[in-house]
């Protein structure tokens, strides 16, 4: 894993496939995961863990079998919440979502029991992640990067002057244009 601040934006970037989760780092015995979902996902049951999941774009729905029936969780952008173990539960995301979920090493998608599996739901463990994502930024990292003449050196958190992305004020600056701090 990365001993740098890893970009989720640049991770999700990396890849395109649906319900196919990428480890993004690890805490402790847990895996911190991301994915970009669309449609259903099938029924399942964590049997001996908990599942949390938090909405980073888009909005998330989480179907529940409780004991007092059945319920859905609406998740929009920013929201998290966590399934509790040994409820059966089947998330969907109408119009897309990219999420991140947070759950111990090793833990399949698909739960410990579940529906039968359709070929768009990928049945795994979660998958390393391919491109680098580590962010680059020297805002947040602290190291060097070749700018456009347009890129707008500001003071970052520590008061040294450095390429970022936003003034003092909280504005992006105007005119930036280079490749790690975007366009502007």
């Amino acid at each position: 894993m990365s001993n740098r601040p890893i970009s989720l934006h640049t991770a999700l970037a990396s890849f395109d496939a649906l319900w196919s989760p990428r480890i993004v780092t690890r805490v402790n015995d847990y895996d911190v995961r991301i994915a970009k979902v669309e449609g259903a996902h099938i029924w399942h049951v964590h049997d001996d863990t908990d599942e949390f999941f938090l909405v980073l774009d888009g909005e998330l729905h989480l179907s529940l079998r409780e004991s007092d029936g059945e319920r859905t969780v609406r998740l929009p952008q920013g929201s998290a919440f966590t399934v509790p173990r040994g409820t059966e539960h089947k998330p969907y995301a109408p119009s897309g979502a990219a999420i991140l979920m947070f759950e111990p090493t090793g833990t399949p998608t698909v739960g410990d029991r579940h529906d039968e599996i359709p070929d768009h739901v990928d049945a795994t463990t979660g998958h390393g992640l391919t491109a680098p994502v580590a962010d680059p930024d020297p805002f947040t990292t602290g190291s060097e990067h070749e700018c456009s003449p347009t890129c707008t050196p500001v003071r970052g958190r520590s008061g040294q002057r450095a390429p970022g992305r936003q003034s003092a004020t909280g504005a992006p600056p105007q005119g930036n244009s280079c490749a790690v701090h975007g366009s502007s």
